[in-house]
């Protein structure tokens, strides 16, 4: 069949490498009980509060949403103490980072910055705007240098993305610095703060750039729905921009690309205070948890502000990951990340966090007597 012609940028393009999904390992490995701790998900589930609204909402599934989700931006902007008209909801956070890309970014001339590693998305969306992606290299303990950033930066650069807190790492950098890098980067750049992790910095107020927000000029933060929230599967997110960017953004987004169910999931999430709360312990015992569990074992764990831990395993990364998908237990690989001796697991629950750390011990401790 011949070719059809298609953009030259298409070359070298591999699909997104998402986490192992339970029903896959159930399968492949005829188990009755898997648990998933790899896409950074929420280890309570879906708020009670959430699961109500979508079941009082699931009758209006055949109206369209409103376009731009004004309602979901008026209550973040309250929630958030930023005005309504400087918040774009998008389908999950991914839709933000395309649309700034493809607002802002000029094919063929401008560029766009990040570290490296860093979320794909940044650089495959980059790339499919026809716009050049420099990476700086992090630092050996995976903290930020925001020198090398800054080199790589020029009077095209449109956007520099830094997520903040980092992923796989944990790492989080105050945002004192942030503000100090916005400052320094060339007239047209947009600092763009991806925050999906946020929430489970501590001290918040100390990380997070929302009080920042209106004194620096060329800021743009990214929030999710997915981790605090525990609405990965409804696919919201949105940005925080200045308000004259927010405007064209809203004038080119798909109309309806949040969805009527999402939109109100968004907004019962925004008030369920308990949810949150209990998250948030969970999260936090949890982390420390598994952060003693797994040093106990001889990991290398880093240490981490988000919702998840990278741990060095004192045996091979891959054989590990392997035997645990074997019994049942799903983490994340990080060779797609350039890191093949590394390993990541997000915070599961009480029951979960003990199972994983059982199952660790018990093929470390296999890997022991057969070497």
């Amino acid at each position: 069949m011949t070719k059809v012609p298609v953009r030259p940028e298409m070359e070298g393009f591999k699909p997104y490498s998402p986490g192992l999904s339970i029903d896959e390992i159930r399968k492949r490995y005829g188990l009755s009980r898997v648990i998933k701790m790899a896409s950074n998900e929420n280890p309570l589930g879906t708020s009670p509060v959430v699961q109500a609204r979508l079941n009082g909402t699931s009758p209006l599934a055949f109206r369209y949403a409103q376009a731009g989700s004004p309602a979901l931006s008026e209550a973040l902007g309250a929630h958030l103490g930023v005005p309504s008209a400087c918040v774009v909801a998008g389908n999950g956070s991914d839709e933000i980072i395309d649309l700034l890309l493809r607002v802002v970014a000029r094919p063929g001339v401008d560029n766009v910055v990040a570290f490296k590693p860093c979320f794909s998305i940044y650089d495959v969306q980059s790339r499919l705007c026809g716009v050049e992606f420099r990476q700086a290299p992090l630092n050996e303990d995976f903290s930020f240098p925001f020198e090398s950033l800054l080199s790589l930066t020029d009077d095209n650069t449109a956007l520099v993305f830094v997520t903040n807190p980092d992923n796989p790492s944990g790492h989080a950098c105050k945002a004192a610095e942030l503000v100090e890098l916005a400052a320094k980067l060339p007239s047209r750049a947009l600092l763009v703060v991806d925050e999906a992790y946020i929430d489970f910095a501590e001290p918040l107020e100390e990380y997070s750039m929302l009080r920042h927000f209106g004194r620096v000029p060329n800021l743009v933060i990214l929030r999710t729905f997915s981790k605090m929230y525990g609405l990965a599967g409804l696919r919201l997110g949105y940005g925080v921009m200045p308000e004259w960017l927010a405007d064209l953004l809203l004038r080119v987004k798909l109309p309806f690309s949040v969805n009527i169910l999402a939109e109100q999931a968004g907004l019962a999430a925004l008030e369920d205070d308990i949810f949150v709360a209990e998250t948030l312990r969970v999260v936090r015992e949890g982390r420390e948890a598994l952060t003693r569990g797994l040093t106990a074992l001889g990991c290398t764990v880093w240490p981490s502000q988000a919702n998840f831990l990278m741990f060095d395993p004192p045996m091979d990364a891959r054989a590990l990951f392997e035997e645990l998908l074997r019994r049942g237990v799903i983490i994340r690989p990080l060779a797609s990340y350039g890191m093949p001796g590394k390993l990541r697991v997000s915070i599961g629950n009480e029951d979960e966090n003990r199972e994983f750390l059982e199952k660790t011990a018990e093929v470390l401790r296999d890997n022991h007597r057969h070497s």
